[in-house]
C-alpha cells in the first residue's frame, strides 16, 4: 500500500511539480505523515510548508501563461521526476522504506508527466482553449495529493 501511495504522489508531481511537495509538507506539519525521527522530519517544519506552498502557488499561476514550456522539455521532465522521487521517498520514510518510495515516486512522476501532458492536450482541444484544462489539472493535483497524504495517516 505504501508503494502505491508513493507512486500516486509521483503522479501528482508529474501533473504539478510543486503541489506534491506542498501536500507532503502540509501532511507532515499536520501530523498525517509520521516523519518525525526520520531524515524527512524537516518536511513538518513551518518553513518547509511555507516555501513549498508558495512554490506551488507560483507554479499554478505561471502555468496559465501562454509562454509556459511543455512538461516534456528535458528540464521540466527531469524536475518532475526528481520531485516525484523525493516525495515518494518522504512517504517511504514513514515506514523505513525510503529507497522503495523513491523508486515508486520517480515511476509515478514519469506516468503523471506523460499521461498528464496527453490528457491536458485532449482537454484543451475539447474546450477549445487551455485555461479550463489547466484548472481541471490543478484540482485533480491538489485534491489527489491531499487524499494520498491523508491515506498514509
Amino acid at each position: 500500500m505504501l508503494y502505491l501511495l508513493a507512486l500516486l504522489i509521483g503522479v501528482i508531481a508529474g501533473l504539478r511539480a510543486m503541489t506534491a511537495p506542498a501536500t507532503v509538507a502540509w501532511g507532515a506539519w499536520l501530523g498525517w505523515l509520521p516523519v518525525g525521527g526520520t531524515w524527512a522530519s524537516f518536511m513538518g517544519h513551518w518553513a518547509a510548508v511555507g516555501i513549498f506552498t508558495i512554490l506551488a502557488i507560483v507554479e499554478l499561476v505561471t502555468d496559465q501563461l501562454p509562454s509556459t514550456p511543455s512538461r516534456k522539455v528535458p528540464q521540466q521532465f527531469g524536475t518532475r521526476i526528481v520531485v516525484g522521487a523525493f516525495c515518494g521517498a518522504v512517504i517511504g520514510a514513514t515506514a523505513g522504506a525510503t529507497i522503495g518510495g523513491l523508486i515508486a515516486g520517480a515511476i509515478g512522476a514519469v506516468i503523471g508527466t506523460l499521461g498528464g501532458a496527453e490528457a491536458r492536450a485532449r482537454l484543451a482541444a475539447a474546450f477549445g482553449k487551455d485555461p479550463p484544462a489547466a484548472f481541471i489539472e490543478d484540482a485533480v493535483a491538489i485534491i489527489g495529493g491531499l487524499l494520498i497524504v491523508a491515506a498514509v495517516a
